[in-house]
């Protein structure tokens, strides 16, 4: 945190109480919060909502979800309904980013595994490679008391950064800028620099005007790393 804002507190009282928690500055943030996105938090459409990814071996060698280090479950609470996750209102997203090496990776962008003790991998005969991953969902209804669990497959259909919809290259810039502020190990060769063309490149129609925000905010931070001399 910095100043009067907390963020490690707010998260862990938003989570105890099933709630959530935003940091209101100026007009446009207390519109947006309270008037826009007010529904979705009052009103909760699925609670304790669960996702399980299984990567294909035979596709993805090595992977690491970006992002969510203090929410991981473990893999046997998936199934399990004592086990408390998050809750979803009305209208509200949640997007999963991974960072992928193809199973026939040999550069350097593969890092080195430590063998296994007891088992070891191999692929099966017939492996499938035109899916890359099983994506399984858990949700309980509002008022409900067990979970229902959804499955999808997703396809080996791969395309460049640049070809890809304005939302996702917007998403990688975000989640980019957590990883150039934190000074991530996994950053690469990401900077502010690189932050601010990658959200520029993708504000679309931004009718709300929060990506043009979040460029301005990612300047701002270059500005202040560049005067104190970090990063």
């Amino acid at each position: 945190g910095e100043g009067n804002y907390k963020d490690a507190r707010m998260e862990t009282l938003a989570d105890k109480g099933n709630g959530n928690y935003a940091y209101i500055d100026n007009i446009m943030e207390a519109e947006k919060t309270l008037v826009k996105e007010f529904g979705g938090t009052l009103f909760t459409v699925a609670k304790d909502v669960k996702a399980q990814i299984e990567f294909n071996p035979a596709v993805v060698q090595q992977y690491r979800l970006i992002g969510y280090e203090n929410r991981m479950l473990h893999t046997e609470d998936f199934r399990d309904d004592k086990k408390d996750a998050g809750d979803m209102g009305a209208g509200h997203t949640v997007t999963l980013l991974y960072e992928l090496v193809p199973a026939n990776t040999t550069s350097d962008e593969a890092r080195p595994v430590n063998d296994l003790k007891y088992q070891k991998y191999s692929r099966k005969k017939g492996t499938a490679t035109d899916e890359t991953a099983t994506i399984k969902f858990r949700y309980k209804e509002p008022q409900g008391r067990r979970s229902r669990e959804m499955e999808h497959t997703i396809n080996s259909t791969f395309i460049a950064f640049s070809q890809a919809d304005e939302n996702t290259r917007f998403a990688a810039a975000v989640a980019l800028f957590g990883m150039v502020l934190k000074n991530s190990a996994y950053k690469g060769t990401g900077n502010y620099k690189s932050v601010a063309e990658i959200a520029a490149a993708a504000t679309g129609t931004d009718a709300g005007g929060y990506r043009l925000e979040f460029t301005d905010l990612v300047k701002a931070a270059k500005a202040t790393s560049e005067r104190t001399g970090a990063r």
